[in-house]
């Protein structure tokens, strides 16, 4: 009820009629059945975008921080992101990543859209990045087609830190339906996987026009946290020093 009141009372009309999203690829949506999405990551609206211009539910695998929150805040947050169709998943490993492919199975059995970023995490500069294999597992599993789309521009209406987009046309491309019924029952093999995982990741170089970087994206990303830490550490003992030096 609340996904339906969000999609088309209350984000929906205002989001759409504002942003204007530019849509490629609109036949190669799924009427019925299950399928799973794979996109590209670039900005957090691209979780508010894509659901919009799609009719049936699309539901998104999403990390427990944002369902975790205390007070006031943290209860509209975790309600705001149940109402716009995310799970919650704990990205922690091991029987952790386990059951959050079970999560997503149980949507594709109930025949229900999922919407997966295969790179795990957002760009941290507007490349593409090598994709998690967790993508491949879940299609063969849940024996589905998988819809690659590559949200454009998104990045640039609502770049990583900011806290309210900038009003600009964005795009939304679909891609053909990729169909890998081909590796039937070898979900087990992990070069099956990686092939699954970088013709899907090639197909959305194509379609978005990125950079492909043959890389994690959380390998790029820790390096540049460790580095904001650092002059944060480094700011915060320069200001306690500075009454010292004063004295």
């Amino acid at each position: 009820m609340l996904y339906w009141l969000l999609k088309n009372l209350v984000i929906g009309p205002f989001a759409l009629s504002v942003f204007r999203p530019r849509l490629r690829g609109l036949e190669n949506i799924p009427r019925e059945g299950a399928v799973i999405y794979a996109s590209n990551h670039l900005s957090f609206i691209d979780s508010v975008f894509l659901p919009l211009v799609v009719d049936r539910p699309i539901r998104f695998l999403a990390k427990s921080d944002y369902f975790t929150g205390r007070g006031i805040k943290g209860w509209l947050t975790k309600h705001f992101f149940y109402g716009i169709g995310q799970l919650p998943i704990d990205r922690s490993g091991g029987k952790a990543s386990e059951a959050s492919l079970n999560t997503g199975l149980r949507v594709l059995a109930e025949g229900g859209q999922l919407g997966i970023y295969p790179e795990g995490t957002r760009s941290p500069d507007g490349r593409l990045y090598r994709g998690r294999t967790g993508v491949a597992r879940m299609i063969l599993e849940g024996h589905v087609p998988v819809i690659p789309v590559a949200m454009i521009d998104t990045e640039k209406a609502m770049p990583t830190g900011t806290i309210l987009p900038k009003v600009r046309r964005i795009g939304i491309v679909f891609g053909e339906p990729l169909d890998f019924s081909r590796f039937e029952g070898l979900e087990g093999d992990r070069f099956v996987l990686r092939s699954i995982t970088d013709e899907i990741m090639y197909e959305l170089s194509r379609i978005s026009g990125q950079e492909y970087t043959d890389v994690y994206a959380t390998s790029v990303k820790r390096p540049k946290a460790a580095k904001k830490a650092s002059r944060r550490s480094h700011g915060a003992a320069a200001r306690d020093a500075a009454p010292a030096a004063r004295s």
